[in-house]
């Protein structure tokens, strides 16, 4: 499985350093994130007492250090919120592997 900032470009820029020159900084460029309408579901799970994102993604993923593939496919800007006491009894989406 691939890292979720695998195919990020690195780019750069001149700052400041603070003592009168500059340094480059490097930074990844922003991440595309898929649109929600281009996900394939591989199913979907009902969120229960207890869930964690971490433990969801290993149960249907195989990979506990996944759950940001599941973030991705169900647009959440916060992954503990998908599983946390607020969403007990909420469907998310579980995409399909490496999409």
């Amino acid at each position: 499985m691939t890292g979720r900032y695998d195919s990020v470009p690195v780019a750069g820029t001149t700052v400041p350093d603070g003592a009168g020159g500059l340094r480059e900084v490097r930074y990844l460029r922003r991440r595309p994130l898929p649109e929600l309408r281009d996900v394939r579901a591989a199913a979907t799970h009902r969120v229960t007492a207890g869930d964690r994102i971490d433990l969801v993604s290993h149960r249907y993923l195989g990979d506990a250090t996944a759950w940001w593939r599941i973030a991705d496919a169900n647009g959440a800007l916060d992954p503990e919120a998908l599983t946390g006491p607020d969403a007990e009894g909420e469907l998310i989406v579980i995409p399909l592997p490496g999409v």
